[in-house]
């Protein structure tokens, strides 16, 4: 029998919790920037799972590290140690200059545990815990974190945790009139990922730390999309020149495998007690494991520096084509982290060009989405930029 996409594609409606609206594709292998579906097709892929194939798919060293670990010790729980949470730990250590690391499985989960141990610094200090996010941030969808995030992911899980508001990105007199002596952090995105590839102004971001600094308040980055490399830097924060006081990852940081992390500096180490948090298979040997291979293969190649090679030459070529393209409005983002921002709904443009044979994604309802390995080649984004150009075109000479 020949397991094809339908097939899948049918018999995941019947078992699937019905909360992806996927597409009827059903993909079987990976290798570097191509992926293959059930039928056989071959795609280009500029979506790399949503930021986290970093690597590409099946990255040769990421592969030899999970099979190696997987035959040797999977898992043991935080009752004890293992060589490749040990390494992995001291390494983001090092590459953060943060003090602490705490291992996770998602970048949710490292967003409730920065909120738990930001009101725990802030309880120790005989202050609220009132956390500020950001208007149009996305910082994961468990009930802490859709608190912190766009209004539409609320609807219907009322009541909504409390001790949580909203200003607006990049206004900071909007975020000076919010804080308050119960304010224990501010969090935010350097890079908006789901508000639609909107960085940080580096003025607005030295003000925020200033703020912080001044009230004792905690400055919390969400580098789960960002970091690792994606912005043509290792850590976004370091476009800024700016430390945060904790820092989130996830994505990125397994080559796939499902690991995430949280950092912070000392004082906020210093304010955890034995028991204040845990996690069962948060850094786990096999996610270590996978998270060291990751990092080293992406120091080792270069491809920091290629990502932020390779996101010029997109953006510039895009931006090159706003004079004969009217519908292509903005070109905005860092790296390979990239944000085509169009005057209508970018939803058909993801359609069509899947059905060519490329994956993107659309986010913030016009905005086309580009986050691909990094290491993908010269000739694949060549192939997508002909195939985008060649699309735009033929949409407006249909308009005509």
């Amino acid at each position: 029998m020949h397991i094809s996409n339908e097939y899948l594609y049918e018999e995941d409606k019947k078992n699937y919790l019905p909360t992806f609206k996927r597409f009827p594709l059903a993909f079987i292998k990976g290798k570097g920037s191509r992926l293959w579906d059930a039928d056989g097709k071959e795609y280009i892929d500029m979506l790399a799972g949503i930021a986290v194939n970093n690597l590409g798919h099946c990255h040769p060293k990421v592969v030899k590290a999970v099979q190696d670990q997987a035959a040797e010790l999977m898992h043991i729980s935080n009752f004890f140690v293992s060589p490749p949470q040990v390494a992995v730990s001291k390494l983001l250590v090092d590459l953060t200059g943060l003090k602490h690391v705490f291992l996770t499985n998602s970048g949710a989960e490292s967003v409730e545990g920065a909120i738990k141990i930001a009101r725990k610094y802030a309880h120790k200090r005989n202050k609220g815990g009132e956390i500020i996010s950001m208007k149009n941030s996305f910082h994961g969808r468990t009930l802490a974190t859709i608190a912190t995030g766009q209004k539409k992911y609320q609807q219907g899980f009322a009541p909504i945790p409390t001790g949580f508001s909203q200003v607006a990105f990049n206004d900071i007199n909007a975020l000076k009139a919010a804080l308050n002596e119960n304010t224990a952090a501010v969090i935010l995105e350097p890079i908006q990922g789901e508000g639609g590839i909107v960085p940080a102004e580096i003025e607005y971001l030295e003000e925020v730390r200033q703020l912080c600094d001044e009230q004792d308040i905690l400055l919390i980055f969400d580098e789960i999309q960002c970091g690792i490399g994606r912005t043509g830097k290792l850590f976004a924060k370091e476009h800024f020149e700016i430390q945060p006081d904790i820092m989130t990852l996830a994505k990125g940081l397994g080559g796939g495998m499902p690991v995430g992390a949280l950092l912070c500096n000392e004082k906020v180490g210093d304010a955890i007690d034995y028991g204040d948090h845990g996690t069962t298979f948060g850094g786990n040997p096999m996610a270590s494991a996978a998270a060291l291979a990751t990092l080293k293969a992406i120091l080792e190649e270069g491809l920091v520096e290629r990502a932020l090679e390779k996101g010029n030459w997109i953006m510039n070529t895009v931006k090159s084509w706003k004079t004969k393209h009217a519908m292509i409005k903005e070109v905005r983002g860092m790296g390979l982290m990239i944000g085509i921002v169009l005057d209508r709904p970018a939803a058909p443009f993801v359609k069509a060009l899947l059905d060519d044979g490329i994956i993107v994604n659309g986010t913030a309802e016009t905005v086309i989405r580009l986050v691909p390995p990094l290491n993908i080649p010269d000739e694949d984004v060549n192939t997508v930029l002909e195939k985008l150009e060649k699309l735009i075109g033929s949409i407006e000479q249909n308009e005509k």
